[in-house]
């Protein structure tokens, strides 16, 4: 008996080679190991547009009868990232299956919070901002992580020191208002009419937004600046 164990352990070390990565020997299913690792390489390359170091901890599925595959693709039904989420695993070939992954990701990067109570119509300085450090994906989604876009913006509500800056809460100084009194700019082949009018919406530079002309008239043009709207004709 002793000998037929030693014979049957040489057999089977002698086919491993056989088998590809991922495939059990002894079943044919699909290694749930290797799937984990493919969700975390995915999942890594997902973060890495986030200004952080990400970290994912991926549990292993149970596998029961997936095949195992030669061409797997991960997936993200909700495309945002989460906390915690279902990662989508399908086999494409050779036999096909889905199933779905459950995993936990962070991003520690730096955020910025306000070091002062702030009044709509302010314009925000650097002196006003405070970093933290946090993941990234717990906090409220548009929050503030690089300077750039909050230097020189408009502050649009009332904000108490310490309070997350978040993009929504913030004007580009360049922008459009509802209300604001603007200059129409009408373009056309060979000409360029100048007049004045009433903003109607809201506008980012490149925005288009309504306008209610000097005569009634409402035109839609596209925000050049912070009281310039281009209409083409």
């Amino acid at each position: 008996m002793r000998y037929l164990n030693l014979l049957a352990g040489l057999l089977l070390t002698a086919l491993m080679p056989l088998f590809p990565a991922g495939v059990s020997a002894q079943t044919g299913l699909q290694d749930p190991s290797l799937i984990a690792a493919e969700v975390e390489s995915f999942l890594l390359a997902q973060a890495a547009v986030l200004p952080g170091a990400a970290e994912v901890v991926v549990t292993p599925p149970r596998i029961s009868r997936q095949a195992a595959c030669e061409h797997l693709d991960i997936y993200l039904p909700n495309p945002q990232l989460r906390s915690r989420m279902n990662v989508g695993v399908r086999c494409l070939a050779p036999e096909p299956w889905n199933l779905f992954v459950q995993a936990s990701l962070s991003v520690n990067g730096y955020y910025y919070v306000t070091n002062r109570r702030m009044e709509p119509g302010e314009r925000i300085s650097m002196d006003d901002l405070t970093a933290r450090e946090g993941d990234l994906l717990r906090l409220p989604r548009g929050v503030i992580t690089d300077t750039a876009l909050a230097v020189g913006y408009i502050v649009t509500q009332r904000m108490t020191e310490g309070t997350t800056l978040r993009s929504s809460a913030l004007r580009d100084p360049d922008s459009i208002v509802k209300g604001q009194p603007v200059r129409t700019e009408a373009r056309g082949v060979g000409f360029v009419a100048t007049g004045e009018g009433v903003a109607l919406e809201d506008g980012a530079p490149g925005a288009m937004i309504q306008v209610r002309t000097s005569s009634g008239q409402v035109v839609t043009g596209t925000v050049v600046n912070n009281n310039t709207v281009r209409i083409m004709m």
